[in-house]
Parts: C-alpha cells; structure tokens; sequence
C-alpha cells in the first residue's frame, strides 16, 4: 500500500478510537522508517488516546517535523503533563512562530508560565487567547489561575465564573472558583461551588477537603454532620488504597521509636512555626529514644525547612510521589508512629495515610477537625480545646497533652514590644490579623458593637486580601451597614517580610477573636508581641483554640463567657490604661516562660504520649495467636 494510503488509513482509524491498532501500526511503520516523522506523531497520537504520554514519541516527530505546528504544541503539553513546564514553553513559543494566532498555544503557555512563576506573563498569554477566542473556557480557567496567585482575587472570580459558563461540566474550574470565594470570606457560595465539583466528580477528594474546611469556618454544620461529611471523605480514600496489615516493626516498648511527620509546611508558614522549636527539642532531649523522619510535600523551601530538616534522621521530597509510593517509602523507613500534620489543608497528603504505612497514625496541628479517616487512630489535643463531651464527633481517639498540644517557636527577628499604641494615639486601638474567611457576618456584628461601646477606638484589620481596593471597599461597607464610621477602620495587606508583620502589632493595644474559628498563629505572635487576645469562649475543638492559648498563657481572664461578656471585657479593659500597658511591658516574658513557648518541656510531654502510644500497640500486637513479626 502506498505510504500516504496508509497514512489516510491510520488517521481514519485514529479518528475512530482505535488507538491500539494505530498504535501497532505505527511501531511497525517507525521500526521500518525511523526519519518518518508522521509516523511518530501518530505512534504518538495512539498512545495518548489511551490515556499514556508519548513525551519521546513526540520529541521525534517535532525534530522530524520542525514546521509541523501541531507536533511542537502536543509535545508542550505532554511535557506539562511530566512536570516540565521550562521544556514546555520552548515547545510552545516554537508553535506560535508557526501559527501566531492559534489560542491553544498562547494558553498553553500561559499555563506554563503559570508553573514556573511568571504571573503576570501568564495573565497576559491568557488574555492574548482569549482575544483570539473569547469562549476558550480552558483560558479563562488558567487566567483565573494566575490571577488567584496575583491575589486578584474579584478579577480571578470573574474568569472563573466565565469558564463554568463555557463549560459547565469543567469540575476544576467549580473547584477553583471555591477557592477564590473562599478567600474572599464568601463561605456560603464556595461551599456551593465545591458541592458542584463533587457532583461532576464524585472522587475528588481536593474539593472534599476544601469542602470539609470551609464547612468548619463557616461554622454552617453542626458537629454529627461534619463527622458524617468526614466519613464519606474517609470512604472515597480508603476505596483508592490498598493498605498494609502487617509492619516489619519490631513489638519492643522500650526500643527507640522511628517517628515521621507528613506536611507540605516545613517552611515559612504557622506550621513550621509550630514544629520548628519541637523538632529541635526532641533531637537534642531525645537522642537515642526518638529518631525524626520528615516527608516535605512541597518543591519550596527556605531557611526554616533548613533548620527542620537538621532535626531529621530522615528527609524526604515527596510532592511528586504517588500516594503508594510515598506509602511505600514510610513503611520501607520504619515509622513507627506517623503524623499528619495538614488534615484537610493546603498540601495535605491525607489520602495516603489510607494505605496505612505506619502501625500508629496521629492527626495533629493543621486542622482543627476530624479527617473522616479511618486509618488515623489518634487526634492530638488538650484538656482544654478538647472536652469530653465532643470526643463522639472525632472518626479518632482523643489523645490528650497534660498543658497544650501546641508549643510555638519563638520569632528569631528582633522586633520591640514598645509601647501601648493607646499612649501615642490618644484612643484605644483592636485589631486582628486573621484570614478575611473568618470575618463572618456574625464577628462583623459583635465587633460593630465593640466599636460602639468604646466610641473613641479605632479598628485595624490586615489580612492578604485587603491588598484589593475592591475587598476593602466592601468590609468598609459591611462595617458601615453596622453603623461603623471607615474612618475608624484601617485596613491593611500583606507585609513583605515576617518582621515587617509582626511590627505591625505594635499598633494594636488589643486583639480580638473571630469566631467559630478563632485564630492560633495570630493570637500566639500578637501575645509575643505584647497584645492581650480576648476571645469567646466556644463549645468545639476549632471554636476553643483561644481558650486553650490563653489559659496556658495565664490570661484565662481574656476569656469571655457570651457576646454580652465580650463586649463587657473589651470596653472595661480598654478603659484601664495603666493595666494595659503594664501588661504589655511583661507579656512577652510571661509567655515565653510559659508551656506555648517552652518546647523541652512541650517535648516531654510530647515523648511521654508516643511512648505510651507504643506501648498499647506492643500489648496487642504481642498478644497471642499475633504474629507481629510477619513481613507484608
């Protein structure tokens, strides 16, 4: 058969779905013409229509074929799909030299400057497409992409809204388009959005998780339905894994513990802060009784990863590892007890700990929630944040630390308390740096009426989000429909470095507490920093998170009962000046002296707690008809 018959015939073959005998067909017709460059676009074109990538199929064909457009942008986007988005953009740029005004390559490269950071590059290749093509739904999702990462968070809800529009079928574009209502403090509409994405796909365990955290911010599900939401997250995982049953871990009680910690935040983030001073604690109180594996699930890193990874025996990259594959290296390291330290957060990797690779798995730190998870056998917690009363609402044993079951590290910058800002401002000034997400309409409200009862302060919002002038319009008007003057209000964004942000505490005399989820971070910096927290005093673990802080900080006075106590509190303390700054003076001191900061004493506790865990395991696994030895 001539070769361009044959060609025609493989096309009409393709174009029907049978990819596996054009893909049998085009091996033969490369083994016997390898400089035969449509041969390997189509070799390449099989093999992607059953779902594999055909990178090196397709590096021949746009070698073989240099003006051929379309090998050059299949190969672009087969190279994104491997992680290789520098790659990708030569291959991109080399198709737009072909074909100037195609939209597929001015998004696909959007996409892959999205990857490699180019933010405003990838905004202005979106809009190039969608100048060629205005109802491209894939650009105005990527758009919506780069413009979240820009923080425009307005701009990205409306290219997100576009793409649902042109495709209402596209769960990624619903699921992204939570996220950016969710930032905006709109709880309401990213549940619904992240409700639409799970009926697209039923399987998306992201936008389960994101569903789950909202859901916990908003406050909006009482206790059993959040464990039932949970649950069904917990099945969909454990439907995906197929988990260990047996360990190669020795039964000993007394033998040192291989212990690992499972986080996309072992750098710059309230959850380094939280594990850096622990960590440290237990690589030097420990040595010998605890060995530390970390599993970094996150390409970046910074100076604080440095420090964490320098209390490691073990540190393992893991963001581009499957599920069993990061399970599989856990189980081959040995873990005796595995920590998930992200819950249903940014980068968790939750799912994996459904294929058990450790005996012992604990939740603790990043969420304030049960996961659902059946794998995970304990929940970390306090006798404060955690009453007994709750513990039917967690999939997990609680397992409670005697003081707190956070112990944060202290800031290394060098920034002053100084004085109380009252004394320089002539009036009182709260404030709070928490998320816009848990400036609901209910905190709105009870800190209007704050404002009311001491007519003269001031209040001082900064969070992220106030970066856009939009944004900050609206919580002036929320605030104003209140009856609160935006004179009295400053809003402030990000700040450029963590000393910059923590000076900027100086200019609160008081912190106040959203509710159903108060802040931790925040509250423990702003204590650092001289600011007396007062918070509402709540029934669940994510509502208690400031009443267990400020009992251990010795402040269980800052603690109101109800709104009516709230309110009470902040006008009679923003009456007491002298208090005030006589407070201020010895904050920091007191509670670096206390257990939020004091990580050896933290780290015994901690130890005390593995240990006993350990040891409850070693009694079953050693009872008998128990073969604890047995090798999986």
């Amino acid at each position: 058969m001539p070769l361009t018959a044959q060609l025609q015939g493989l096309v009409t073959l393709l174009d029907a779905g049978h990819f596996r005998e054009v893909e049998a067909a085009a091996r033969d017709l490369v083994a016997g013409q390898p400089q035969f460059g449509y041969g390997w676009k189509l070799l390449a074109l099989a093999i992607h229509g059953q779902g594999g990538n055909a990178v090196e199929e397709l590096r021949m064909a746009s070698r073989l074929l240099p003006k051929d457009y379309e090998s050059h942008l299949n190969l672009g986007q087969a190279l994104m799909q491997i992680g290789q988005p520098k790659e990708a953009m030569r291959c991109y740029r080399r198709a737009l030299k072909l074909k100037p005004d195609d939209a597929r390559a001015h998004c696909g490269l959007g996409n892959a400057q999205l990857a490699t950071g180019k933010l405003d590059e990838s905004v202005l290749c979106q809009r190039r497409a969608l100048s060629i093509d205005p109802g491209f739904p894939l650009a105005h999702y990527n758009l919506g992409n780069a413009l979240q990462k820009l923080g425009k968070l307005p701009q990205a809800e409306s290219a997100y809204r576009r793409a649902v529009e042109l495709a209402p079928r596209l769960a990624q574009a619903h699921y992204n388009l939570g996220n950016a209502l969710h930032d905006l403090g709109r709880l309401g509409q990213a549940l619904e959005s992240f409700r639409r994405a799970l009926e697209i796909d039923p399987g998306y365990l992201d936008a389960y998780s994101n569903l789950l955290l909202t859901s916990l911010l908003s406050g909006e599900k009482g206790p059993a339905d959040m464990l039932a939401e949970a649950r069904r997250f917990g099945e969909f995982a454990a439907r995906q894994a197929t988990p260990f049953t047996t360990w190669r871990n020795v039964p000993d009680p007394g033998r040192c513990l291989r212990i690992g910690f499972v986080s996309g935040d072992f750098r710059n983030h309230p959850v380094g802060y939280f594990v850096q001073a622990v960590l440290s604690a237990l690589a030097s109180g420990a040595a010998g009784r605890i060995e530390v594996y970390a599993y970094h699930n996150n390409e970046r890193t910074d100076a604080l990863s440095d420090q964490i990874r320098a209390c490691c025996r073990g540190w393992q990259a893991s963001l581009d590892l499957s599920d069993q594959a990061l399970a599989q290296k856990i189980r081959d390291d040995g873990i005796d007890v595995l920590f998930d330290l992200s819950g249903h957060t940014a980068l968790s990797r939750l799912a994996m700990f459904a294929w058990r690779p450790a005996p012992i798995q604990v939740t603790w730190l990043g969420y304030m929630g049960t996961t659902g998870l059946a794998a995970i056998d304990y929940l970390l917690a306090d006798p404060w944040t955690l009453p007994e009363s709750e513990e039917a609402h967690f999939s997990e044993k609680i397992w409670r630390l005697p003081e707190t079951y956070v112990c944060f590290t202290a800031p290394r910058e060098e920034v002053p308390v100084g004085e109380l800002p009252a004394r320089r401002n002539g009036c009182v000034t709260f404030g709070s740096f928490n998320n816009l997400n848990k400036l609901n309409d209910a905190v709105v409200a009870l800190w209007a009426r704050v404002l009311e009862r001491t007519p003269a302060s001031r209040l001082l919002l900064k969070a992220k989000q106030f970066e856009d002038a939009s944004v900050r319009q609206s919580v002036a008007e929320r605030f104003g429909a209140r009856g609160v003057d935006p004179a009295r209000l400053t809003l402030k964004g990000h700040s450029p470095s963590r000393g910059e942000h923590l000076a900027d505490y100086r200019d609160i005399d008081i912190a106040l507490d959203p509710f159903p989820y108060p802040g931790i971070t925040t509250s423990v910096e702003g204590l650092w920093m001289g600011v007396p927290l007062l918070t509402l005093a709540g029934e669940r673990f994510q509502s208690r998170q400031g009443m267990g802080l400020l009992t251990n900080a010795g402040l269980a006075r800052w603690i109101a009962a109800d709104k009516d106590d709230y309110v009470a509190k902040s006008a009679a303390y923003a009456a007491d000046l002298e208090s005030l700054a006589a407070l201020r003076a010895g904050l920091r001191q007191s509670v670096l002296a206390s257990p939020l900061f004091d990580a050896p004493r933290f780290a015994r506790h901690f130890e005390a707690a593995l240990r006993a865990m350990w040891k409850d395991w070693c009694g079953r696994r050693n009872l008998p008809g128990q073969d604890a030895g047995k090798t999986q």
